[in-house]
């Protein structure tokens, strides 16, 4: 499977809508925004954050739109994001994705954030050099609850 990112088009916009609103995959993810089905919302989110200075990706594989990666915030805290269509799950999309990501925004240090009981997404950021620095906790949208999170980082 050939894994790549190119830049986020408009038509990319409703297929991230959709794989948002997988309620498996939020469940996993647990920190979403409040509403994921408010598309007002979520064309607002990505309209703020496409005119940011952020790193924006969409993950291809053979061709498909299967997700998107991301690196955004202050330089020196800033951090990865990244969504995978739950259907591509368990294929290495995502680490492939990552590392990719990783090398396109070569600043370190890298931070991420996962839910402590989400070992796929951990174990994405481990094989992409990510290791555990700290513990949290915070309130997850999709769980409707404050739960146990990882904090990551990526050193140079």
């Amino acid at each position: 499977m050939q894994i790549a990112l190119r830049e986020v088009h408009d038509s990319d916009l409703p297929v991230f809508f959709r794989q948002m609103n997988d309620p498996e995959a939020l469940h996993m993810a647990a920190f979403t925004p409040k509403d994921p089905g408010d598309r007002d919302a979520f064309d607002a989110h990505w309209k703020r954050i496409r005119a940011s200075d952020a790193v924006h990706r969409t993950v291809l594989a053979d061709g498909d739109v299967v997700g998107s990666a991301a690196v955004y915030g202050e330089a020196g805290e800033r951090e990865v994001t990244y969504w995978i269509d739950r259907a591509y799950w368990g294929r290495g999309i995502a680490t492939a994705a990552l590392r990719e990501l990783i090398v396109q925004v070569p600043e370190r240090p890298l931070y991420a954030r996962a839910a402590a009981d989400n070992a796929g997404s951990l174990r994405v950021l481990h094989k992409c050099g990510f290791q555990v620095t700290a513990e949290a906790s915070g309130y997850a949208n999709a769980r409707g609850a404050e739960i146990d999170e990882l904090v990551l980082t990526l050193e140079a």
